[in-house]
């Protein structure tokens, strides 16, 4: 396969662009013709926790949310990622198993890139490793905030967050349709559905926000701030 022969909308790939700036077109070509192309439900595992890690998650299209399971079966959404994103780089340099699922919560696409091969370009070209580990390091920053916030933080000062994180991160707007559950968003703040609910309505009456079953739209985003400073 040829640089010239690649699907249309691998044209404005970020992760190609980020290759393709350490990389030849020929160890392209190579890294391009071991990749599976994949679409997934929501509801689908892209990675499993626990799963032998053989690839790297490149998120063409979507969103999803990296979740962890502890011994007691307790699940904790650790940051939900929308596309384009790499997924799944932790592991990079070894062959540990996945730490985490990561878990489709809209209809996504996703690029499997074969980490055997990535890391035999990374180990013979310093440049390209240093950019890798940027690359796939930047979604633990988010997830690691969340921790901090779930460590020191009140049940409204957590959700307060959440919501400050998708409106800032995720949908880029102050209003928007959640694509995730009460359920997911009590996983994700560390904290029980009649918390969300409870708290939800809290904001609302005060002005806050403004919400339906999946629809939020944030009115008073000082107000707001304010709350998860303190909560």
């Amino acid at each position: 396969m040829t640089s010239n022969s690649y699907p249309e909308k691998c044209a404005h790939c970020l992760f190609r662009q980020v290759v393709c700036s350490y990389l030849g077109d020929e160890e392209f070509d190579r890294l391009y013709s071991n990749t599976l192309h994949l679409s997934y439900r929501r509801g689908e595992h892209i990675l499993k926790q626990g799963n032998r890690f053989t690839h790297i998650v490149y998120l063409s299209k979507g969103m999803v949310k990296m979740n962890y399971e502890d011994e007691a079966g307790r699940n904790l959404i650790l940051t939900v990622i929308n596309a384009p994103s790499m997924l799944g780089g932790a592991n990079v340099f070894n062959d540990d198993l996945n730490m985490f699922s990561v878990t489709a919560v809209e209809e996504s696409d996703v690029c499997l890139i074969d980490i055997s091969i990535l890391k035999g370009f990374a180990l013979s070209n310093s440049a390209f490793a240093l950019k890798l580990l940027d690359f796939v390091s930047a979604m633990f920053k988010d997830s690691m905030i969340n921790f901090i916030s779930l460590a020191h933080k009140q049940v409204n000062g957590r959700i307060a967050d959440i919501l400050i994180y998708l409106s800032e991160k995720v949908y880029r707007s102050s209003s928007f349709t959640l694509s995730l559950t009460r359920k997911e968003l009590a996983e994700f703040a560390g904290c029980s559905q009649e918390n969300v609910i409870h708290t939800m309505t809290r904001l609302e009456k005060d002005g806050i926000i403004q919400s339906t079953k999946r629809f939020v739209e944030i009115l008073d985003n000082e107000r707001l701030r304010l709350v998860a400073k303190h909560g």
